[in-house]
């Protein structure tokens, strides 16, 4: 037998080998086999010997299950409603994506304690996630007790990023208030996520529009002007700046924003980018379909002009952006509580916004990144895996494989091809904005900390499986730009 030098294992066979594929590591790429014991990986090379499971990898390639940090479930939105997906089916479809790791929200809402919030909201997830798990914390009302009292404890519980909103009437924040939510998580060593978009502007575009009669979904992009996102991403760089705190710029659409963090960037600012897969394949030529079926793409930022996707895909393997997140806020179409809520005539800024996304972001980024050799695998790993288990404090025990670390896998098969329809996937909903695209590259196994959640085409996962993780503080310094 050749194998690593690593953990102690017992003498008998080990819980299960996952054999012969190619394995994507942190330094290298190479065929082996990854033995797995106690839900860790616990030796990797060729012959490791007897296993109680045989996962045949031969022609696969072997990958760190995803993680995406940027999803919404059991969430209730700022028009009052709740989120199609729960934590059982958020996860049961992110698991059958080659997730396996699911951080979304808890919102605080103005005047509602902040612990009080996260703790409410850890009932909605607990016994229900297939997956492992953690909160990223919404604050919508940073009071003093909220930052110097809720705040330190909650961050030392593992909860170590938190969002502020510069737009929504029902949880953006002022600058002041966003200054004192960089500098409180900047010493607490935490993370200030941001959705940057100028509410103001926004505001007064959407007047105008709708004093024209220009109610149609497709008015949405216009509503939400690229200007709007380069403004709020350009200011809340400043704000960082002055506060001395890093910032993470959630799901950048457009490359004059992408430009504001690459400028920041080349001056040494630590400011981290995302994007999403709509923003890679989708246009705002999307909102203007037949009907109301525009109102099926109607999320924020919008999808930018076709000639857009193209610059954030170049800003993705520059290494601008750093992580690709689904966004996922699920809101069904033929709904009174989802798309339809105020009618299927409704104005476009009477449109809920949101897009589903966790089931496929990864075959999305796979099939337009590497298959199209726009990315190279190891890029596509450190944007789905390792960056965010760094970015959001899960490295090494998520995000990479390596001795040691938690056995959550996702076995690819690079040359599978599926036509995507909503009746192939997992969630609550009823429809998907990827109707009829060909992805090629996809997950046919997903294993968390060892166990089958997805193979052979069934969700094997077990709802009382995922674990509430405990976060560490970001490893900002692995991302810090160099001048």
């Amino acid at each position: 037998m050749n194998r690593e030098a690593g953990p102690t294992v017992n003498d008998g066979p080990f819980d299960c080998v996952v054999r012969g594929g190619r394995v994507v590591m942190e330094k290298d790429i190479r065929v082996c086999d990854v033995a797995i014991q106690d839900g860790l990986i616990v030796a990797l090379g060729q012959d490791l010997g007897e296993a109680r499971q045989v996962l045949d990898a031969g022609g696969h390639l072997v990958l760190p299950g995803g993680i995406d940090a940027h999803c919404h479930l059991a969430q209730r939105s700022a028009f009052g409603i709740m989120t199609a997906d729960d934590f059982v089916s958020g996860s049961v479809s992110a698991a059958c994506g080659g997730t396996t790791t699911i951080i979304p929200f808890a919102p605080q809402q103005k005047g509602e304690s902040l612990r009080d919030a996260v703790a409410a909201y850890a009932e909605k997830a607990h016994g229900k996630s297939v997956l492992d798990y953690g909160f990223n914390l919404i604050i919508s009302d940073p009071t003093p007790t909220v930052l110097t009292e809720e705040l330190p404890r909650l961050v030392g519980e593992g909860h170590t990023a938190v969002k502020v909103f510069m737009t929504y009437d029902s949880v953006r924040i002022d600058d002041g208030q966003l200054l004192d939510v960089l500098e409180r998580a900047r010493d607490l060593g935490a993370l200030t996520m941001v959705h940057a978009e100028n509410h103001d502007l926004i505001q007064w575009l959407t007047r105008r529009l709708i004093a024209r009669g220009d109610t149609a979904p497709r008015f949405h992009a216009r509503a939400h002007a690229p200007e709007s996102e380069r403004e709020a991403v350009h200011r809340v760089i400043a704000l960082a700046e002055a506060a001395e705190a890093p910032v993470y710029v959630v799901h950048l659409s457009d490359e004059l924003a992408i430009d504001e963090v690459r400028r920041a960037r080349a001056r040494g600012v630590p400011v981290l980018g995302e994007t999403c897969p709509q923003y890679l394949v989708l246009t705002e030529e999307d909102l203007d379909r037949p009907g109301f079926e525009g109102a099926k793409f109607v999320f924020s930022p919008p999808a930018r002009p076709p000639g857009t996707p193209e610059k954030v895909w170049e800003a993705l393997a520059e290494g601008v952006i750093q992580t690709v997140h689904s966004d996922h806020a699920g809101y069904r179409f033929d709904d009174s509580r989802g798309k339809k809520l105020h009618g299927d005539e409704a104005p476009f800024h009477r449109i809920p916004n949101g897009v589903p996304g966790l089931e496929l972001r990864l075959p999305l980024l796979f099939s337009e990144g590497v298959t199209k050799g726009r990315l190279d695998l190891r890029r596509f790993v450190q944007l789905t895996a390792e960056n965010p288990a760094r970015i959001f404090g899960l490295h090494p025990r998520k995000g990479t494989i390596r001795l040691g670390a938690d056995a959550d896998l996702a076995i690819w098969d690079p040359e599978e091809t599926r036509r995507v329809s909503i009746d192939m996937l997992h969630d609550r909903m009823d429809y998907t904005p990827y109707e009829g695209m060909e992805v090629t590259g996809w997950p046919v196994t997903t294993l968390s900390r060892g166990r089958l959640v997805w193979h052979d085409g069934q969700p094997r996962g077990k709802a009382r499986h995922g674990e509430l993780l405990r976060r560490t503080s970001p490893q900002i310094a692995d991302f810090r730009p160099k001048r």
